[in-house]
């Protein structure tokens, strides 16, 4: 009894589609964002890919993520299904000015690459004393 079926036309079809999409743009990949704090973190799905491959740039408010996954058959490979994505991913994100892209650490462990971007200081919140005239004692504007 076979436990892969060798072909399956409609896979083929979804196959053929698929690959004509590619063709038009660069696949990409899955990623989470939050703000943890005084942090924003973004985690990327690359599994497989080769950590030297990973090529991060900041340029004028975006990032820019490539990565490259690569799988080549041994000769005399017989082939049962080749699914997965291979090749060139990119993506980019419009990074705000309220963050600090010069202090940003990146990881990448069990295949998920991990940005941890500071909040800019001008972006956090900060108390602003008013002084009143003729009083030697300052308010906060907080207490108001």
């Amino acid at each position: 009894m076979s436990m892969l079926l060798r072909f399956d036309p409609f896979r083929e079809f979804d196959r053929a589609l698929e690959q004509s999409r590619n063709q038009l743009q660069r696949p990409s990949f899955p990623m989470d964002a939050y703000r943890h704090g005084d942090t924003f973190v973004v985690h990327f799905d690359l599994p497989g890919v080769d950590p030297a491959s990973i090529d991060l740039e900041y340029e004028r408010n975006v990032l820019s993520v490539n990565a490259e996954r690569a799988w080549r058959p041994v000769e005399g490979d017989d082939i049962l299904a080749n699914e997965r994505l291979h090749g060139s991913f990119r993506r980019q994100l419009l990074l705000g000015d309220t963050l600090d892209p010069s202090a940003m650490n990146a990881s990448y462990e069990n295949g998920v690459l991990t940005l941890i971007i500071p909040i800019a200081e001008k972006a956090k919140p900060r108390k602003v004393s008013v002084e009143t005239p003729g009083h030697p004692s300052a308010i906060d504007a907080s207490s108001r």
